[in-house]
């Protein structure tokens, strides 16, 4: 509240220097008389910032549920676009495994058609002077022996899911296994052929059996028996020669 003295004679002396006097006290006194309901407007007030409050979370959370029903068709359209995707990959993969399985399939029967001359082969390039066979026996099939399913499941391998139509494009092919009975009348020939033997890209794990000592004719020879398995090398170090007969 603001007080002029008109009457400079009268009344409490002017401060020096003079100036405006603000009574707080009578401000506040005012401000109260003319508010007769304090509380109420305090409620009121309360009211409507809890209803801008309602208003705002209620745009946002419209706002938010409006994005995420557009992120929902969006993620079904694109599970549906994925889905055929995948199907048509699924189909292509079947065709494509069939196919690979038939030319694994030809390529096995190709690589074993001539496991009997290669192995006759070897065992006769590793034969040492003063040595003969006796027998060759074996057991096991080559592949172009024995039937194979051109469609087949590929064996489940654990902790790996097996996808839906697909084909084992693996061949498994029979291990062949061979006796060879012989005679030498050289003990150092026999330790020469069973290192030709092991050395020849046709064979392995050659064993000597049996060996002893016995009569033939009158002389002393030694008989041996060896065990081996036949070994499918690498085709590419494979030297192959058409088979061609002149005829005049």
């Amino acid at each position: 509240m603001i007080e002029i003295n008109l009457l400079p004679g009268s009344g409490k002396k002017a401060r020096r220097g003079g100036g405006a006097k603000v009574d707080l006290g009578a401000m506040v006194a005012s401000v109260r008389d003319r508010i007769r309901e304090p509380w109420l407007i305090a409620a009121v007030a309360t009211s409507g910032v809890a209803l801008a409050l309602c208003a705002s979370l209620f745009l946002a959370q419209n706002k938010r549920e409006a994005k995420l029903e557009e992120d929902v068709r969006k993620a079904v359209q694109d599970s549906t676009r994925y889905a055929s995707v995948l199907r048509e990959r699924e189909k292509a993969e079947a065709k494509r495994d069939t196919v690979l399985r038939s030319l694994n399939l030809i390529r096995a029967i190709d690589d074993d058609r001539f496991v009997w001359p290669h192995i006759l082969d070897e065992v006769s390039r590793a034969l040492p002077p003063y040595t003969w066979l006796v027998s060759l026996g074996f057991t096991g099939a080559g592949q172009g022996q024995s039937t194979v399913a051109t469609m087949a499941p590929p064996a489940p391998e654990p902790g790996k899911r097996v996808r839906k139509g697909a084909v084992n494009t693996n061949i498994p092919r029979d291990t062949i296994r061979m006796r060879l009975v012989g005679n030498t009348v050289d003990i150092q020939a026999l330790t020469r052929f069973m290192k030709q033997l092991e050395s020849s890209p046709f064979l392995e794990n050659v064993q000597l059996a049996k060996s002893e000592r016995a009569q033939d004719n009158g002389k002393e020879i030694t008989q041996f028996q060896l065990d081996m398995m036949y070994s499918r090398p690498d085709p590419a170090f494979v030297r192959r020669v058409p088979l061609a007969v002149s005829v005049r």
